[in-house]
């Protein structure tokens, strides 16, 4: 017998979801993370940009944008906790990504401490708002076109989604 898989995202042991001074949720270590270490592999299902809108209640902010026009999603109420990563944004992320789904910590990381990534790292979709890190290099909004701003490339290079790589690149 088979047992029924379910739709979820990975989140390292080493973490757990709780209350964030950022926003909402956030991600936090619960024992020390080692740089490189993988802290989350986000899960879904690969939808296109029109099922993305026909879903956008259900699916609000927990989509991951993969390639031109299509998503990793829940389609289901029952499924958006499951594939959350709770991943906040900060200016001053501690979190990257390899490939498109996998996300690693870009140092070492302390116990207590919040997993952040820039969403420069991984969106290109057009959005503005205001950033809640409070950082020392805070930009105080952010977009979904930040991955174009020269200084956040040299920055984040090599932690970028694929798909945000390859539109630097092009």
């Amino acid at each position: 017998m088979v047992n029924k898989l379910e739709v979820s995202s990975y989140l390292s042991p080493k973490t757990k979801s709780e209350k964030s001074s950022v926003e909402g949720q956030g991600l936090f270590a619960i024992k020390a993370v080692k740089k490189g270490e993988i802290v989350a592999i986000k899960g879904g299902y690969i939808v296109d940009g029109k099922t993305l809108k026909k879903f956008e209640s259900i699916i609000g902010d927990s989509e991951l944008q993969v390639a031109e026009n299509f998503f990793l999603a829940p389609l289901q109420k029952s499924e958006k906790r499951k594939v959350m990563m709770f991943l906040n944004h900060s200016c001053n992320p501690n979190v990257g990504v390899q490939g498109n789904i996998v996300f690693v910590a870009i140092r070492d990381i302390r116990p207590k401490e919040e997993l952040t990534i820039d969403y420069a790292m991984i969106d290109d979709v057009s959005y503005r708002m205001k950033c809640s890190c409070h950082g020392k290099n805070c930009r105080r909004f952010i977009t979904g076109k930040d991955w174009k701003n020269k200084k956040l490339q040299k920055k984040y290079k090599g932690y970028f989604s694929a798909f945000i790589a390859a539109k630097i690149k092009t």
